[in-house]
């Protein structure tokens, strides 16, 4: 999702080579890093302070999301329908583990489209 947003703002910023650098920058240093410590990982893995680095960052990136999703969730829930959807969704995800993103995207979707008459006047 990072690279995404990264790359629709280089989009908007400079046009497709903008979308390029802006995702190549997000994603390269992340890639490298985790190719280049991975051989290294298994052999030191277990160590206490490697361990606790590792919590860190785990820590670290889940309030990077969960603060994005606030912010999202500010811009994006602007009506009943809408918070209803987002709420329904979550509950499927965290009700069936398995179920794949892009189908609660294809279904809200669907749903978006089959309600936007019932909600908006033309």
């Amino acid at each position: 999702p990072v690279v995404i947003t990264t790359g629709f703002i280089g989009y908007l910023v400079a046009g497709l080579p903008g979308a390029c650098l802006a995702a190549l920058a997000t994603f390269l240093p992340c890639y490298l890093i985790t190719v280049l410590a991975a051989p290294h990982f298994k052999k030191h893995g277990k160590r206490p302070g490697l361990v606790a680095f590792v919590d860190g960052i785990t820590a670290a990136a889940i309030g990077a999301i969960a603060g994005s999703v606030a912010v999202l969730a500010q811009r994006s829930l602007t009506d009943l329908p809408t918070a209803l959807l987002a709420i329904a969704a979550a509950a499927l995800l965290w009700k069936l583990k398995k179920l794949p993103e892009p189908v609660i995207v294809a279904g809200a979707a669907l749903l978006g489209v089959a309600l936007f008459p019932l909600t908006h006047r033309f």
